[in-house]
C-alpha cells in the first residue's frame, strides 16, 4: 500500500491552483471537472509520478469548521520538504508570502510555517 493522493480543503480551487503553481513552483497533474468543482491535483516538479496533492473545495460545513479551526490554532494542514529553506524563506518572502513563523531549528530539522492566502498554514521542513 502507498499513499497516492494526499488533499487539502482550499477556499477557492482557481486562486489555490495559481498560489500553488505560480508561487510554490507545483505542476498540475489532473484538471477534471466534477460538477460544480474540479479534481485538481498538482505534483512537485522533482516527483512527478509522485504523491499528488488535491486541492479540495471546503464546501461541506465540517470541511470549513476544520479548515477554520487549524488556522486559528496556528496548525499547519501540511508539510513541504525543502532542500534549503532558508533560500525558500527568501524567495518566497521576496514572492508577497506571509509567514507566520521564521525558519526555526528545532533538533536535525529546521521548519518554517507560512499562510497559502486560500484558508491554511502550510509548514516547510528541511532535514
Amino acid at each position: 500500500m502507498k499513499i497516492i493522493v494526499t488533499s487539502i480543503f482550499v477556499e477557492d480551487q482557481e486562486k489555490a491552483l495559481k498560489f500553488y503553481t505560480e508561487t510554490l513552483g507545483f505542476i498540475k497533474k489532473h484538471d477534471v471537472p466534477t460538477g460544480e468543482y474540479r479534481w485538481l491535483t498538482l505534483v512537485s516538479p522533482e516527483g512527478q509520478e509522485g504523491t499528488e496533492l488535491l486541492l479540495e473545495p471546503n464546501q461541506h460545513p465540517a470541511a470549513k469548521e476544520y479548515q477554520k479551526k487549524l488556522f486559528e490554532e496556528g496548525i499547519p494542514v501540511t508539510m513541504f520538504g525543502v532542500d534549503d529553506i532558508q533560500n525558500e524563506y527568501e524567495r518566497l518572502l521576496n514572492l508577497g508570502v506571509k509567514f507566520i513563523m521564521e525558519p526555526t531549528k528545532m533538533g536535525d530539522m529546521t521548519i518554517a510555517i507560512f499562510d497559502d492566502t486560500c484558508g491554511n498554514l502550510i509548514q516547510i521542513i528541511q532535514q
